[in-house]
């Protein structure tokens, strides 16, 4: 048989007698997805061994036939997992190049796998797999860094260093309570992860190309083979459905976020201006030229990595904006953006993780740096409210006026005397001093979710509870 007939015996393999001749090579460069969605095999196989369980049972092939199948489907899993496999692509994608394989296998009886099922909810059913198996796989990997933060908010809990608004000294805070801040915005991470499964985890097989299947087919037993909570409700949607991918591109999308901004705070805390932390060796690299130079790359990439995921959510949200039901070829260009954004998420958590673990806190430098800027000012407004019975908006007058006089003495609050004190509020007493310390000010942050030590512990006590399954 010449190339050329048995490249359109390939073709007929999934096109048909309709067609008479191969297409031209930009054809198939353009149309050939294998080169990515060889990702989906495990994900194909399994959902073509319940297929083929499902057609048995209903009678459709027979027990010899599902037993053949399923044996050539076993052996094919192995060879790929093994490297052994070779991928076709002449057969454009992994649904063809299985299917390829099984008939290599098994004969013609390979043919009736396809049965009462299309590519179209084929591939929708293999992707929803994939992507349940990535957030199944994120949460593990998430749910590590967060235990990483604990540790790290739990050995300074007490640490005392300046919070911030606008990149502005603003008041004094502890380290744990910054770090758990980190936290909360994984917990949130994890949920919508969490939420995004639930709601992908209904069953496209068995919707065929768009209109279902005459065969008498039983879906919930497919659905509840392969995990899912329920088969899904309308056959049009079914191979038409996207929004679990773009959904979960907007989770990534959000959490890479989150570790970009906890990537640039590791940045300037590193830098000459903070040296708040310093990280080892083996997460930094040196300069080509300049000797003394200790980079902090990782987070660096992680910060720059960010686009790319971002990129990943807008390129699937523009590709699915236009299309009319129901599939369209366009679709294939779903796998990539998402298998692109769940690596580099991946490897990006992988890398914060390493750097929380090897941190090292200079706590007398964050101290000292707490101490600058005025940062005590608010308690010096409360303290004249709670003792002097006056608004607010009064005290925060009087303070300003405090704030103003020491820097023009160029000094810190706590260097100002009682006298001073009183030559802009009379009824100033001498206790005012216990609260313009750094260390008083943490002390009485004590309302809920504050930053005083007691407040960090009990905070850091939930979260453990939280990462053990009492969400309570």
């Amino acid at each position: 048989m010449s190339y050329i007939n048995k490249y359109i015996k390939m073709k007929n393999l999934m096109w048909g007698a309709r067609f008479s001749s191969g297409p031209s090579e930009i054809l198939k460069k353009i149309n050939s997805s294998i080169d990515f969605d060889k990702n989906l095999y495990e994900q194909d196989i399994k959902a073509s061994i319940v297929h083929c369980k499902m057609l048995a049972k209903q009678n459709i092939i027979s027990n010899e036939e599902e037993e053949r199948i399923i044996y050539g489907l076993n052996k094919i899993l192995e060879q790929i997992a093994s490297g052994k496999f070779v991928f076709d692509v002449d057969l454009e994608d992994i649904h063809m190049n299985i299917e390829d394989g099984l008939k290599k296998l098994i004969g013609e009886t390979a043919g009736k796998l396809h049965t009462a099922r299309s590519r179209n909810d084929q591939v929708a059913t293999d992707f929803k797999l994939w992507v349940r198996d990535a957030i199944d796989q994120l949460d593990v990997k998430l749910r590590n860094l967060q235990k990483t933060i604990i540790n790290l908010a739990e050995e300074n809990y007490s640490t005392i260093m300046p919070g911030f608004t606008h990149l502005q000294i603003a008041q004094p805070v502890t380290f744990g309570h910054h770090m758990m801040a980190y936290f909360e915005m994984l917990r949130r991470d994890c949920l919508r992860f969490q939420d995004a499964r639930k709601r992908l985890n209904e069953c496209p097989l068995g919707s065929a190309a768009l209109a279902g299947t005459s065969f008498p087919i039983d879906r919930h037993f497919i659905a509840a083979e392969l995990g899912f909570d329920k088969p899904t409700d309308n056959s049009l949607d079914s191979v038409a459905d996207r929004d679990y991918a773009i959904e979960f591109l907007s989770s990534t999308s959000i959490c890479i976020m989150h570790l970009s901004r906890l990537a640039e705070e590791i940045i300037l805390w590193c830098s000459c201006g903070f040296k708040f932390i310093e990280l080892t060796d083996k997460i930094t690299t040196g300069s080509s030229i300049m000797p003394q130079k200790r980079n902090p790359d990782a987070a660096e990439l992680i910060r720059a990595k960010t686009g790319r995921i971002f990129s990943a959510l807008s390129t699937l949200l523009v590709v699915m904006k236009g299309l009319p039901l129901s599939y369209s070829k366009d679709m294939q260009e779903d796998k990539e953006p998402v298998f692109s954004a769940t690596k580099d998420l991946n490897l990006c958590i992988d890398a914060m993780s390493e750097m929380l673990s090897s941190v090292k806190v200079n706590k007398d430098v964050m101290k000292e740096a707490a101490e600058l800027d005025f940062s005590t000012a608010t308690d010096i407004a409360d303290w004249l409210v709670k003792n002097l019975d006056i608004p607010f908006r009064d005290s925060h007058e009087i303070t300003g006026k405090i704030v103003k006089f020491a820097e023009e003495k160029k000094c810190e609050l706590s260097e100002l005397n009682l006298t001073e004190l009183q030559k802009i509020e009379s009824r100033i007493t001498g206790d005012i001093f216990s609260v313009i310390s750094v260390d008083n000010s943490v002390l009485s942050k004590t309302s809920y979710g504050g930053t005083s030590p007691e407040q960090v512990l009990g905070m850091i006590k939930k979260a453990k509870l939280y990462l053990e399954g009492d969400n309570d």
